[in-house]
């Protein structure tokens, strides 16, 4: 438990009501004005900061984010974007106006206010603005006779009670002005607390818990009775029951309200202190606030423990730890020792009121070896006899399990075995201080001095140094030749008989690197008990998993002496009494905070931003900034830090203790600030913060200016430059000038050649058929020639044309060439889905390699009938045009002859230079002989036209 008061910053010890905000921010309202905690500083608000009055009872935030604050005597005001608005400021405020201490509802941005006794009025506040529902209770003029318990927003009802104690509770609609009898009336000396659906009433040291039905029947749920009077009841967001007392303390129960079940005993806490409120925060954390002594702190996994395993006896100052079947032996800081058994504690008493704290305790069958640091007790369980061993030649320092009935006895004087069965000693090392030792082999010991280990035979009562500056508290076996030793000052060292295998500090993650005792979980895992908690170790290989335990955790205290693991309960001996938790809950703490960093301001110059999410913006030479930080996790205690970087200026991540990062002379230019927050074990919070902002430069700083002075000096250079190169550029631009007219002049005599030698083809193909005197097939084929010419002629005058008239125009040209080969052949175009028709390639281009096909491909064919193939493909990069026929299929040779015997095939290749030279359109031709390829299936030749184009 921790108290917060005057020396923590919370500058006052009356403190009234506590409440949290929505981001996570404690308000406590006190004699000294308000505080705002963030889990690391108090931020006070009081009369310089506009407080009429400074005996602030109570805050309310509502959903717009104002902060409404209740003082005495009808002193309202409100915080927002960081500055009070009193009534002064505001005289809306002034509207509301009670005799005593109002009751205050709060529903999103609105708050609701009414007088308890005699009430007049509903006041509504809502963004600066007073509002007032007129209450006619006894009617119009005529005096109240109610007092009013309690207000149910949703349905408008206020609950009323007569003061005379005579009447039942009556539900009055504030809108229909009419009145419901209740089912239960209340007497007038009976104090009622509500939650939603539940009541308490309260008289005295007797409570009765009701709840409503039905908003007007009430249902006894059960009663309770307490030996101390009681001065009010608190009940948390949970539906936990809090009974605070009138002579200090308060009481709470292990069940909720929404239970149903019936209240157990409840446990007590702060008995010494007044409590005057009670907050249940978002992470279920308990704040208690008290007369004259701050405020109280507890985490809700020490709550947890608390409740549910609560120990009669158990606060005692526990320094040595043992195990003896199912019980466990503990040893406090006076001649007083304990047993555990069954959620009990049996004491035993060696001395009464005698301050001599308990070194170690071994325990084996029925005996138990008490080690105290000024005597040595042996104990039989079976027959509760007491013997105080003989031990005025040493003082002892510690006891350790030897062999089977004796253990070793480390004193100031040196090492001795001690056999508890024949109540005999035998010394093994004398003249020097002792404080651990281990038997590793049958007569071989590891035996700790204050600075070194040694090596020792106990046959031969030799030693040898071993280790060298270790002050070892403890040492224990983990394996064959592996062994674990706590240091006093140096951590954890793990070793075997020949060298150190390993070093673990508080640099590796422990807690600290002062550690008092181990506990062997398995050969992997083991626990070290120290002043500041207890830490889990676990050997993966080559790495480390390090769990770190304290208070937050469930711990009575961090001051651990020892723990004890047996399956999955964990007991620790503290110095607040026994600690008893589960291990599987311990392991299950989440790897991140779920909170974020708030940014409360920023101040950049001299101005200072509450709203961040506004563009924030400096100017040289005013460029500091001061970012005002805070990071509500309330379990770490005020251990919190931060780490941030400053995006645009570097990437290094930087930690700072100090909720004020400073940035001194910024550069200008545009940044994000982003920071985490660092929490309990240096967990840290889920997500970053983020801000962004810019210093923006005076004109000779900024980037336009210094271009302009680069322009200016660079344009006099220029100006020379060009001149000199001037005639140059000029003259080889005139050069490319004349190539692209020459390559234009040289396509168009390409293309004049093209359409003479395409119409001598058809000439000669119609004099073919006049000389079988075939008349009917030459009027036909004279009549598709006559569509061809046209076409032809059309498409000559374009240099590229769209691939669907392309294929138009070959269908046209193959249909002849069928007429005059008496359907020698037959055909077919293909145009794929990933080809858009209206790409266009070289107009003409393609049909002379489809002539070549049928004349030294199908034409020549008698065993089949001919096929050729058009296919248009579009791979991703390029498009491919592919004319494939089933011919005989050419060797290589003739593939070089028809390249340069064919002329229309010539004259497409002398195009394709010219197009790639003009157009930068790149077109590559290859040609293949199926029947070459392995492909015994296939004959003919396959020509294919590879086209990249500048544009599509």
């Amino acid at each position: 438990m921790v108290n917060y008061g005057e020396e923590e910053g919370l500058n006052s010890s009356y403190t009234y009501t506590l409440s949290q905000d929505l981001n996570g921010f404690i308000w406590i309202g006190s004699d000294n004005g308000l505080f705002r905690f963030d889990g690391k500083e108090f931020k006070q608000y009081n009369k310089k900061n506009g407080l009429k009055n400074i005996e602030v009872l109570s805050c309310h935030q509502l959903s717009n984010g104002e902060i409404f604050i209740l003082s005495f005597l009808n002193d309202f005001a409100y915080l927002k974007n960081g500055r009070i608005i009193n009534s002064d400021s505001n005289k809306e405020l002034n509207k509301m106006h009670f005799d005593h201490n109002p009751s205050i509802y709060v529903q999103k941005d609105a708050l609701y206010a009414h007088a308890i006794t005699d009430p007049k009025n509903i006041y509504i506040y809502r963004n600066g603005k007073v509002s007032t529902i007129p209450l006619f209770i006894n009617g119009s003029g005529t005096p109240s006779s109610y007092n009013a318990l309690s207000f149910d927003l949703s349905g408008h009802l206020l609950y009323l009670s007569d003061k005379t104690g005579k009447k039942n509770i009556e539900a009055y609609n504030i809108l229909t002005k009419k009145k419901t009898s209740c089912n239960i009336s209340v007497d007038k000396n009976t104090a009622l607390y509500w939650k939603d659906d539940f009541c308490i009433f309260k008289s005295k040291g007797k409570i009765e818990i009701y709840k409503l039905y039905n908003k007007v029947n009430f249902k006894k749920i059960q009663t309770y009775f307490t030996h101390e009077n009681i001065q009010h009841i608190l009940i948390d967001k949970n539906y936990g029951i809090w009974l605070c007392l009138e002579n200090g303390g308060v009481l709470h129960f292990k069940e909720k309200l929404v239970d149903h079940r019936k209240l157990s005993a409840p446990v007590k806490f702060l008995d010494k202190y007044v409590i005057n409120s009670i907050l249940v925060d978002n992470d279920n954390n308990i704040w208690f606030s008290t007369k004259n002594n701050g405020i109280y702190f507890i985490t809700e996994k020490f709550l947890t423990s608390y409740m549910h395993l609560p120990i009669k006896n158990n606060s005692a100052y526990i320094t040595a730890l043992a195990q003896n079947g199912s019980d466990i032996i503990l040893g406090y800081n006076e001649a007083k020792s304990g047993i555990y058994r069954s959620h009990k504690i049996k004491d035993i008493v060696f001395e009464e009121n005698r301050k001599i704290e308990h070194k170690a305790i071994v325990s084996e069958g029925n005996t138990i070896i008490f080690g105290l640091s000024r005597s040595l007790i042996q104990y039989n369980t079976a027959t509760q006899k007491k013997q105080t061993l003989n031990t005025k030649d040493y003082n002892p320092k510690n006891v350790l399990p030897y062999t089977k009935g004796s253990v070793l006895i480390c004193s100031s004087d040196g090492l001795t075995a001690y056999n508890y069965n024949t109540l005999t000693y035998s010394q093994i090392l004398q003249h020097e201080r002792i404080y651990t030792a281990l038997l590793y082999d049958t007569d071989s010991l590891f035996v700790g001095s204050f600075k070194d280990l040694y090596k020792m035979n106990t046959r031969t009562k030799k030693k040898r140094l071993f280790l060298e500056g270790y002050y070892f508290t403890d040492i224990k076996k983990l394996s064959h030749n592996r062994y674990i030793g706590a240091t006093n000052l140096n951590g954890i060292i793990l070793f075997s008989n020949s060298k150190i295998l390993k070093k673990i500090t508080q640099s590796s993650g422990l807690l600290t690197s002062q550690i008092k005792k181990i506990e062997v979980e398995n050969e992997n895992v083991f626990w070290a008990s120290t002043n500041s908690g207890l830490s889990r170790i676990e050997i993966l290989g080559s790495r480390l998993r390090i769990n770190n335990f304290t208070q937050i955790d469930g711990l009575p205290s961090n001051v651990v002496a020892g723990c004890i693991i047996k399956g999955d309960t964990l007991f620790a001996g503290t110095s607040k009494g026994l600690g008893i938790l589960s291990v599987r809950n311990l392991l299950s703490q989440q790897k991140f905070i779920h909170k974020k960093v708030i940014i409360n301001s920023i101040t950049i110059g001299n101005q200072e931003f509450f709203d961040v999410t506004q563009k924030l913006t400096g100017e040289h030479p005013n460029n500091n900034i001061i970012f005002n930080l805070s990071f509500p996790d309330y379990a770490s205690q005020g251990k919190i830090s931060y780490k941030y970087k400053i995006e645009g200026l570097n990437n290094n991540w930087e930690t700072s203790n100090s909720p004020r990062i400073i940035l001194n002379s910024l550069p200008p230019g545009t940044y994000t600030f982003r920071v985490f927050g660092l929490g309990y074990n240096g967990k840290q919070s889920f997500a970053s913060s983020d801000v962004n902002f810019e210093i923006k430069p005076k004109f000779w700083q900024t980037l336009w200016f210094k271009l302009l002075m680069i322009v200016l000096g660079a344009t006099a250079l220029f100006i020379l430059i060009t001149l000199y190169f001037q005639k140059k550029r000029n003259k080889k631009l005139e050069n490319l000038y004349y190539e692209k007219k020459i390559a234009e002049l040289e396509l168009q005599a390409i293309k004049a050649q093209i359409n003479p030698h395409f119409i001598y083809n058809c000439l000669n193909s119609i004099q073919f058929l006049l000389y079988k005197k075939d008349y009917a097939e030459t009027e036909n084929y004279l009549d598709v020639f006559s569509q061809m010419i046209r076409k032809t002629l059309h498409y000559s005058e374009k240099t590229f044309m769209p691939i669907h008239e392309e294929a138009e125009y070959l269908s046209l040209y193959l249909n002849m060439e069928k007429l005059r080969l008496k359907e020698q052949f037959d055909y077919s175009i293909h145009i794929s889905e990933t080809v858009d028709e209206n790409w266009t390639i070289p107009s003409l281009l393609i049909q002379p390699f489809v002539e070549n096909a049928i004349k030294h491909g199908v034409s020549k064919l008698t065993d089949r009938k001919g096929k050729i193939d058009i296919r248009f493909d579009y791979n991703g990069t390029s498009l491919c045009i592919t004319i494939e026929d089933n011919g005989n299929g050419i060797s290589s040779k003739d593939q070089t002859i028809i390249k340069s015997g064919s002329f229309g095939v010539k004259l497409s290749q002398k195009r394709i230079e010219t197009f790639r030279q003009l157009f930068e359109t790149n077109i590559i031709l290859a040609i293949k002989n199926l029947s070459e390829q392995g492909q015994e299936q296939e004959q003919g030749t396959q020509i294919k036209l590879y086209i990249t184009p500048h544009e599509k």
